[in-house]
């Protein structure tokens, strides 16, 4: 089953999130005020699926009044490959298209595979007439990936 994120489900999402390899938090924005603060400013669009009671994916998803994007995808591996990406997908697009947003964005690590396969299979496109730059604003927001 698909359905809205709430910050109910945050402590099975942060899990799930534990549990991809190569996976990337931040101490402050993936932390439960972090995420909290974006479901509040993005009541509409982020989605969980669940089996049996169990988170087994999630995405972020918000925008910013023209532009959408989707944040930490992912699909417990024992899951994956039965529809469920591609059904939160749907529903992330389905509340933007509500919300008149028109185009929608995601960043993908280039190591990456699965993750950019699936894109690829489900029509996203990959650009190559961009650079993607980041500047930090607080130091204190520690990104960590899972090994």
């Amino acid at each position: 089953m698909v359905r809205l994120m709430t910050i109910e489900d945050y402590e099975q999402v942060r899990a799930l999130w534990m549990t991809i390899k190569g996976f990337a938090i931040r101490s402050i924005d993936d932390s439960q005020e972090g995420v909290q603060r974006f479901l509040r400013r993005n009541p509409t669009s982020s989605v969980v699926a669940v089996e049996d009671g169990i988170v087994v994916g999630a995405i972020l998803c918000g925008h910013d009044g023209r532009r959408g994007c989707l944040y930490h995808v992912c699909v417990n591996p024992a899951y994956r490959r039965r529809g469920i990406g591609k059904a939160m997908v749907v529903f992330c697009m389905d509340a933007l298209k509500k919300e008149k947003i028109n185009k929608v964005s995601l960043i993908a690590f280039t190591k990456n595979d699965v993750g950019n396969a699936f894109w690829h299979s489900v029509g996203w496109k990959q650009r190559g007439d961009l650079n993607y730059y980041d500047f930090v604003l607080n130091d204190e927001n520690i990104e960590a990936f899972n090994q």
